[in-house]
């Protein structure tokens, strides 16, 4: 099954199908990891208009996005892409963590449901920066 794999790998529109079908699998599968983790229903309060959630929301889409991008371009197999986004979630999910964390004198999550641009533009913005490290660090 692999060798099939590997064989439809090497023509190029065959690994953009299949690069682009890892990111949209991993996209869903972090998202609903982020989902889980946050107090609040990001696809409702985007819904409702929550502009702080859609920046948060967008920046943690943009940040695994981006790691697969590195990946990508490192000329790491599709395998190891795989392998890599799910590192690149991971440290991006401690970022989140360390960001509630670290802000004790209140919530980042009832401060982004209770649409505070300035924290959503805060959290997109940590998850834009720390990609970028992240990203670099493929090789």
């Amino acid at each position: 099954m692999q060798e099939t794999i590997d064989l439809m790998l090497g023509h190029p529109l065959g690994a953009l199908i299949g690069y682009f079908t890892v990111a949209i699998l991993g996209l869903v599968v972090f998202l609903s990891f982020f989902e889980m983790v946050t107090k609040y229903n990001c696809w409702e309060e985007i819904r409702k208009g929550n502009l702080a959630v859609a920046m948060a929301t967008g920046g943690k889409i943009f940040g695994i996005c981006n790691i697969l991008r590195f990946s990508i371009q490192a000329g790491a197999s599709i395998y190891e892409t795989m392998k890599w986004s799910v590192v690149g979630f991971l440290l991006l999910l401690l970022a989140y963590f360390l960001f509630e964390f670290l802000t004790p004198v209140f919530s980042i999550d009832d401060e982004i449901a209770a649409d505070n641009r300035a924290v959503g533009l805060t959290a997109m913005l940590i998850s834009v920066s720390l990609s970028y490290v992240i990203g670099a660090a493929i090789f």
